[in-house]
């Protein structure tokens, strides 16, 4: 049975561009899986870094565009529920699935399967829903500093089901994810994680929100406006320019905002991913301005 190629790594990082090479190098093929809560969504292309219609022309790519943005129903369990599906058809045709980590916690479940939490009480969301992004990460802080740490700030549907959790159990989230499945990761699984220094990763976030402007973000954006639901408006980059487009910021003043948001997920990204680093199954290239070519045959010598 093919292992899960599953790609890690910092935003602006090249994840994308080395799971195409590697879907073409190995043996047999390979097809990229997208483990992104945001590239579910139709429409949602530039903001998103979505792989272009040219990389999803060189491997097939799926668990893109499977969503309306308008629809705040997609969840880490519909996610889960079809990447297990994809993962088995790609198998059952002799080719190697090959998972391109986005999301933190859809890789999460992927590895350790759900979180089991306590039922939702409508009446206490629709409470927390209606709180600001910055009070619910601060009441969060109070209750769990490691998730509020954890969870980005505009991650609202995150930042609600933690507070909920904690509210509701008297526990930190945190402590009740550390039992969450297995104490490894599934066996099936090979991570490749690219490594990059601070201020290189920094440099190529700069440059990635240059250039989404360039490729028409804020057109994409203003066209979405009235079509995003609560989950798809609190997408970075989306978030900051619907403000701009509802005068509450100059659009220097959001473009700024994006940079230093996507980097702050960055860092976030890289806490993260520490937790991976002493597992066997876990492989990091130290990138530092290499290319994708050096990344790529580095990690066919693991896959191997």
């Amino acid at each position: 049975m093919r292992p899960i190629i599953l790609i890690l790594g910092p935003t602006a990082g090249g994840k994308t561009s080395l799971s195409i090479e590697l879907a073409n190098r190995l043996e047999g093929g390979g097809e990229c899986i997208i483990a992104d809560s945001m590239q579910v969504y139709k429409g949602m292309d530039i903001g998103t870094a979505k792989p272009t219609q040219d990389e999803q022309q060189q491997a097939r790519h799926h668990l893109i565009d499977i969503a309306d943005p308008k629809d705040d129903g997609f969840t880490v369990e519909t996610w889960l529920s079809r990447a297990n599906t994809v993962i088995d058809d790609i198998r059952a045709r002799g080719k190697w699935p090959i998972v391109v980590g986005g999301t933190n916690l859809y890789v999460q479940s992927l590895l350790f399967g759900m979180f089991d939490g306590p039922e939702c009480d409508q009446e206490k969301r629709d409470e927390l829903n209606a709180l600001p992004n910055i009070e619910l990460q601060s009441r969060l802080h109070k209750l769990d500093p490691d998730a509020a740490q954890r969870i980005h700030l505009n991650d609202k549907r995150r930042l609600v089901r933690a507070v909920e959790v904690c509210e509701a159990t008297g526990m930190p989230l945190s402590s009740l994810q550390a039992q969450w499945g297995k104490p490894m990761p599934r066996e099936d699984a090979l991570m490749i994680g690219l490594s990059w220094p601070v201020k290189t990763i920094n440099r190529r976030i700069n440059t990635r929100v240059r250039s989404m402007f360039d490729e028409g973000l804020l057109e994409e954006v203003q066209a979405l406006q009235f079509s995003l639901g609560i989950q798809a408006s609190e997408a970075l980059g989306y978030k900051q320019l619907l403000a701009y487009f509802r005068s509450e910021c100059t659009l220097e003043e959001a473009k700024e905002r994006i940079k230093i948001l996507t980097r702050r997920y960055a860092k976030q990204q890289r806490t993260w991913l520490r937790r991976f680093q002493i597992l066997p199954t876990a492989h990091f290239i130290d990138m530092n301005e290499k290319g994708i070519q050096h990344a790529a045959i580095q990690a066919l010598t693991y896959i191997y």
